[in-house]
């Protein structure tokens, strides 16, 4: 008697709906004793159209192995063809550049006046990110739109009168 090990696995990403299902092959199978595995994918799309259909034998030993390089290959050929997706996004043209001076002063005037963060990104072709980043450097609370940071207690001029008498 050969028992057959079998999981299957539906998912969706999106509006497709991905199965897969990997049967153990019993012994014996195409005269071969080295626990050989069938992986079996189908996809469909949105309407039930088929939009993937296969399957691949491998050893079981093999199968993880396989399993990553598929993975990987897979992942980038859908960043190749798909630029626009979540892995690959496109970046702002001013990532990664110098600021100038003539920058931070803009990104001061901006968050002071108020604007957000995904405003003042957009206008000065930056992320969000790295506008969070820099608004402490010229000194804006980045919790606070509209507001500097507070001086720290060894910056803070004492006021008249307020000295130590010792």
């Amino acid at each position: 008697m050969n028992i057959i090990e079998e999981h299957r696995s539906t998912l969706r990403a999106g509006n497709t709906t991905i199965s897969i299902e990997v049967v153990a092959l019993p012994d014996g199978h195409r005269d071969r004793h080295d626990g050989r595995l069938l992986i079996r994918i189908g996809a469909a799309g949105a309407d039930g159209e088929p939009v993937a259909d296969g399957q691949i034998e491998v050893t079981a030993g093999a199968a993880g192995t396989v399993g990553t390089v598929l993975s990987e290959t897979l992942r980038h050929h859908a960043a190749l063809v798909d630029p626009g997706g979540r892995r690959v996004r496109d970046r702002p043209a001013g990532q990664g550049r110098p600021w100038s001076a003539e920058l931070d002063a803009e990104l001061e005037r901006r968050w002071i006046a108020g604007e957000s963060v995904a405003d003042i990104a957009r206008e000065l072709e930056r992320s969000p990110g790295g506008i969070r980043a820099r608004l402490p450097r010229v000194g804006c609370d980045p919790e606070r739109r509209g507001e500097y940071l507070p001086d720290p207690p060894s910056m803070r001029a004492t006021a008249p009168g307020s000295g130590d008498a010792a």
